[in-house]
């Protein structure tokens, strides 16, 4: 059983980093706090280059989001996450190996965190990255949005889902348009919009966004593509880019 594990601590918030050191701190015959990182950019540098036996990372960060950076790791060390998710997320954790702290961290769920940790020595470090994927596989259940809010002066519009055609980027803007094909300009980017809407939006380029229950016709182009004829008033037609064409067949089983 191993006694001491070396940490590094993973968080974009200053002040639950420094309580969960503090509260580390009752465990020295436990941890050895080897850095700690306040983005996953960091985190992936610092875990590549001190290869820890454990780290306690934070999900919801700015730019790459904890979830994001395991993905990109080679080296996997065992992981306790540090979360506010809500219940359902929460049992998913629960139902793994890997443990979690609910934000703010208490000392005595600390306690049973470092209980744990002790108690799953012994698990092959091979099997973590099929509980892993498991868990994250559980836990990007993408959020319900309602409306999207654009900005018309000082006016602030919310745009609801159903009334979006499809959304597109143009240069360094993306626009969304509606049935009527209005267009609004968003302050969001594609991507980020694509994390947010869940079917029926799909990215179908690397330009377009659509929401699937506007597509009117779709037609075989070559190289595979389709040419989708959308049901606005201007019946716009979109070519799908090449990397999104098993995207647009597995949904519509073409």
């Amino acid at each position: 059983m191993k006694s001491v594990y070396t940490v590094i601590i993973i968080d974009d918030e200053l002040l639950a980093l420094k309580r969960l050191k503090r509260l580390m701190e009752k465990h020295v015959e436990s941890f050895e706090i080897l850095a700690e990182a306040y983005n996953g950019e960091e985190g992936l540098k610092l875990i590549e280059q001190h290869k820890p036996d454990l780290i306690f990372l934070d999900i919801e960060m700015p730019g790459m989001n904890g979830f994001e950076m395991l993905n990109k790791l080679e080296y996997l060390p065992k992981i306790i996450f540090t979360t506010a998710f809500d219940e359902y997320a929460i049992k998913a954790f629960e139902e793994n190996s890997i443990d979690y702290l609910l934000k703010p961290i208490e000392l005595e769920r600390l306690d049973k965190a470092v209980e744990k940790l002790k108690r799953l020595s012994g698990v092959e470090t091979e099997a973590l990255p099929l509980q892993l994927n498991k868990l994250i596989a559980e836990l990007k259940v993408k959020k319900v949005v309602k409306s999207i809010p654009v900005k018309i002066g000082d006016k602030i519009l919310l745009i609801k889902p159903e009334q979006i055609s499809y959304l597109e980027a143009k240069d360094k803007y993306v626009f969304i348009v509606t049935d009527e094909n209005k267009e609004y300009l968003t302050d969001f980017t594609l991507t980020s919009l694509e994390e947010k809407l869940s079917l029926p939006f799909l990215r179908v380029h690397r330009a377009f966004m659509i929401n699937c229950d506007k597509i009117k016709e779709i037609h075989k182009g070559f190289n595979g593509s389709f040419s989708l004829i959308m049901k606005d008033s201007n019946k716009t037609k979109i070519q799908t880019g090449r990397s999104y064409n098993d995207n647009v067949k597995g949904i519509f089983e073409l």
